[in-house]
């Protein structure tokens, strides 16, 4: 299903982990709505896919056995209506991390890692939140225990709930400062979208529903239009159907 892609180095079958993780990221919050629908109960066994380019689809598994590559979880769609959608999504991201490593791991094998290879293929992905983490908002606590000193500062900055970003018009000597207290605060702050660490040289955005932050060109927002917003509301939230 990824046309004869195969990396080869430690470096690229991370690379490939990293962007597969992201799609299926993006399927279970950002994307959480279409990603629903076309999990329909009455379709054959469908599973869900990430590929390198951070893209994820659902399909019918590979028909050619054994396939090229370990295949994800099977019949995600059964269970969809069975069971409440939160329990369901954390289910099939569970499945989701577990083939993360099957395929990091496949191609480890494939092309000869040794044992430090593994090891360090191995510690690169730990460094990331698994999909369930993630999907479950469990990363977001771990990491809110973790920074959980005493600090006089709320963990988002009430002043500019939605910009994650400090304007460089300021002047040099108080910008440093501040970029300096921004790192410090959200250094361990992740996006809800793609998992990945808050940086202060990029646009956030913060959902003022679920208040989790988002990288700007995850949710498709410029600081520019981010100005014009009254109140956002990630994806997730404005996707969110009423309780019936």
């Amino acid at each position: 299903m990824d046309g004869g892609y195969n990396p080869r180095t430690v470096e690229e079958v991370f690379r490939d982990f990293k962007g597969r993780r992201a799609g299926l990221i993006k399927a279970l919050t950002t994307d959480v709505e279409d990603f629903y629908q076309q999990c329909d109960p009455e379709k054959e066994n469908l599973c869900l896919y990430g590929f390198p380019s951070e893209h994820w689809e659902v399909n019918l598994p590979a028909e050619e056995v054994p396939p090229e590559l370990p295949e994800p979880a099977l019949g995600i769609n059964f269970a969809r209506d069975g069971m409440q959608e939160k329990d369901w999504l954390s289910l099939v991201a569970v499945h989701s991390d577990a083939w993360l490593l099957a395929v990091a791991f496949y191609f480890g094998a494939r092309f000869g890692f040794d044992k430090a290879d593994r090891k360090r293929l191995f510690s690169m992905i730990n460094d990331l939140p698994t999909v369930f983490e993630v999907v479950t908002g469990a990363a977001k606590k771990q990491q809110k225990e973790k920074s959980s000193a005493p600090n006089h500062s709320s963990s988002k900055p009430k002043s500019n709930s939605k910009m994650g970003k400090y304007s460089k018009s300021q002047p040099k000597d108080e910008e440093e400062v501040l970029d300096g207290e921004d790192e410090e605060e959200h250094g361990d702050t992740l996006c809800g979208a793609c998992g990945e660490n808050y940086a202060s040289d990029e646009f956030w955005i913060c959902c003022d529903m679920c208040e989790k932050w988002f990288h700007g060109k995850c949710v498709k927002i410029t600081p520019a239009r981010a100005e014009h917003i009254k109140q956002y509301k990630c994806p997730s939230c404005s996707n969110k159907r009423p309780r019936t």
